[in-house]
């Protein structure tokens, strides 16, 4: 998952995000998180203040930050919160079965977070099941890339 420190979207599904990572990590699951704000244009995305952040919420998976954006880029990653899920069977390469939102729930509307659109796409994974090609794109705050003067 692509993430950040100071993104509301973010922020808004922080704690569901830690509580949905730790039940399906238990079942085999890898989780990992990556920033990859520009620290030119907003600090508090930046290292230091993620291994705070990662501490604070008991982040049970890696933070990772992506210093040149270039992650970001390959994954085609716009914004945060935005959710990658890859199938691993046995010699085949990783094949991305998801790419969306977490649910519907947003930081403006009384949606309960659910981490339903997610949730189901890992038990068809976790269950050798296909995963449905109805997905939501995610909704958040834009990935804030390096001023070009900055490259």
């Amino acid at each position: 998952m692509f993430i950040c420190n100071h993104c509301p979207f973010v922020k808004h599904l922080k704690k569901d995000i830690v509580k949905l990572s730790n039940f399906y990590m238990k079942k085999g699951l890898a989780v990992v998180a990556i920033s990859s704000n520009s620290t030119v244009t907003h600090p508090q995305d930046g290292p230091e203040f993620m291994g705070e952040e990662a501490k604070l919420f008991k982040y049970p998976f890696p933070y990772l930050y992506d210093e040149t954006q270039d992650v970001a880029k390959d994954f085609g990653a716009v914004c945060t919160p935005e959710f990658f899920l890859f199938r691993k069977d046995g010699r085949r390469p990783f094949e991305l079965v998801y790419h969306g939102q977490f649910d519907d729930s947003r930081p403006s509307n009384d949606v309960r977070v659910t981490g339903r659109d997610l949730s189901l796409a890992i038990d068809c994974v976790l269950s050798g099941q296909p995963v449905s090609s109805d997905q939501k794109p995610s909704i958040g705050c834009s990935i804030k890339w390096h001023p070009k003067a900055q490259l």
